[in-house]
């Protein structure tokens, strides 16, 4: 790996952003070592829980800069296409955690809105600047800004290109949490190691529920979480969290 880190500690894999010279900036590369990366950990069935954060003080500045304006527009798409990331983070059935170390901005902040949870240090900062550029979100930022703070706060963070510091991202929703600096990892230890804890074929399924169910009306969205609890029933893992509670024990969760 040129671009990025990958470790795998207790069942959670940690994939670090390794460019801090340029601020973590996504180049075809780091793109390509991100998804084969990712395509890995979804055939892993030991991993339960994915951080992802960045090298330095930056989580993630952007993309690097490059100019396509002398592209054919079939030129252009490929190079667009071949910058994507979230659609390998967004198809694993673990629980993704962005560990945002410091600035997320432009493609950068896509990542982290792709991740399940967000967990930001109180420096970080966030925004959308490309229309101060000419350009726009390419990997979902569009889309998936506005199911998580709302139409109109999207809005204006992506016409203007505002930064937001990371007191307004908690507040409207952006983050999950904040901590500072050198508090950021404890509290990310935190977090993943509870997850890892949990029943990992409940969790993937409740993640499959939150996302599909977004796209289906509610009474689709009703019959998806029911059928997949029917599911659960039949799994090694339910028996062992009713025996775990009868018997008043931890339970250890196999996934099968």
């Amino acid at each position: 790996m040129n671009f990025i880190t990958y470790n795998v500690n207790k069942s959670v894999a940690w994939i670090t952003l390794n460019n801090p010279s340029s601020e973590n900036r996504i180049t075809q590369g780091m793109a390509d070592e991100l998804r084969q990366t990712l395509a890995l950990i979804d055939q892993d069935d030991d991993i339960r829980v994915v951080a992802l954060t960045g090298a330095g003080d930056v989580f993630c500045a952007g993309d690097e800069v490059s100019d396509t304006t002398q592209d054919s527009l079939e030129e252009a798409r490929q190079h667009l296409q071949s910058l994507r990331v979230t659609p390998a983070v967004n198809r694993l059935g673990k629980p993704v955690i962005a560990v945002i170390n410091g600035n997320a901005l432009g493609h950068g902040l896509e990542i982290a809105l792709a991740c399940d949870i967000r967990l930001a240090s109180e420096t970080s900062k966030f925004s959308f600047p490309g229309v101060s550029v000419g350009t726009m979100p390419y990997d979902g930022g569009t889309q998936r800004l506005p199911r998580l703070i709302g139409r109109a706060r999207a809005t204006e963070m992506l016409f203007t290109g505002r930064v937001i510091d990371a007191v307004e991202a908690l507040c409207m929703g952006l983050v999950h949490k904040t901590s500072s600096n050198v508090n950021l990892p404890d509290m990310a230890n935190y977090v993943t190691g509870d997850l890892v804890n949990l029943a990992p074929i409940a969790l993937r399924y409740v993640k499959e529920a939150i996302k599909k169910g977004m796209d289906m009306t509610l009474d689709q969205g009703l019959r998806l979480e029911a059928d997949l609890n029917i599911i659960l029933q039949t799994t090694s893992d339910r028996t062992e969290g009713v025996a775990s509670f009868l018997e008043r024990r931890p339970p250890k969760f196999t996934g099968t």
